[in-house]
């Protein structure tokens, strides 16, 4: 990837955010801006402008895709309660031209994705050629809620690993970039974010009485994205760290890593399939 020399940046989001840049979890600050020394006005504005890059590039992917180009890109959203992954879609994934997006949302399996294996509905979900695709939560759960809860037994949950980094090459080798990011959000912010919608009606429907419950795992669940990282952090599928306190630097992060994808790809405007000539002088004709 090329350098992205847009303001505030000091080196790329893709190298200042991996998580083998930035060491373990359990010490990393949601508070902090990685490779970015800008304010919120400069980062705000930023997000704007790159946001019109992010679309170009999109309408690019969906373009190819349109003339059987097999390539797309999938976003993960993996993070704890209120760490603002929906931001992230409505803040990021709204710059993008809804033709060529694809969001899904994974909760507790329904009965009948309980009767398949865990990859079932995830493949079910990938985007199509020429998508960008966001994913809140994901096939990470099963090794996530999962693990903590112990709802499987440890030798089921520990195989999951191996098979994630599995479908992830696979589906790689088909032409699916992936980027993986947590977003991490410190537990003073998250209990300031809870009591918000408390105070809110407009925020009731998204207040769940189990977050409270949830939150007793901290520890717990950071040991479990540790996990994820060290077994499941490729170059060929990265995690990145993304601090989420900071709603305005989590979402132009997780832009620029959506356009550094893009830009890999190299896309260009596919060529017509028609002889533009003709097609130019039967235009002319027309009454």
């Amino acid at each position: 990837m090329a350098k992205n020399d847009s303001g505030g940046w000091q080196q790329p989001a893709w190298n200042a955010l991996r998580v083998g840049t930035l060491g373990p979890i359990a010490g990393f600050d949601p508070e902090s801006t990685p490779g970015f020394d800008g304010d919120k006005t400069l980062g705000e504005n930023l997000l704007a402008e790159r946001g019109q890059r992010l679309a170009a590039l999109q309408e690019l992917l969906h373009a190819n895709g349109r003339a059987g180009d097999n390539r797309s890109v999938l976003l993960v959203l993996q993070g704890m309660d209120t760490a603002g992954k929906g931001g992230i879609v409505r803040h990021v994934g709204g710059l993008c031209d809804p033709q060529g997006l694809t969001i899904k949302g994974f909760g507790k399996p329904t009965p009948e994705e309980l009767s398949h294996d865990f990859l079932w509905r995830i493949h079910k979900a990938l985007p199509p050629a020429g998508h960008i695709g966001i994913f809140d939560r994901s096939h990470y759960e099963d090794v996530l809620p999962v693990r903590v809860h112990n709802l499987v037994p440890q030798s089921e949950w520990e195989k999951r690993y191996d098979l994630i980094n599995q479908f992830e090459s696979e589906i790689v080798e088909q032409g699916t970039t992936i980027i993986k990011c947590a977003l991490v959000v410190s537990k003073d912010e998250q209990k300031a974010r809870l009591a918000q919608r408390l105070e809110r009606p407009d925020k009731y429907w998204k207040y769940n009485p189990g977050d409270i419950d949830e939150r007793g795992y901290w520890d717990d669940y950071l040991t479990a994205y540790q996990a994820i990282f060290d077994l499941t952090d490729n170059d060929h599928a990265p995690w990145h760290l993304i601090p989420a306190n900071r709603k305005w630097f989590a979402r132009l992060a997780v832009c620029e890593l959506l356009i550094g994808a893009l830009e890999t790809l190299d896309l260009d405007w596919p060529p017509a399939d028609f002889d533009v000539e003709t097609e130019r002088r039967r235009v002319a004709a027309l009454d």
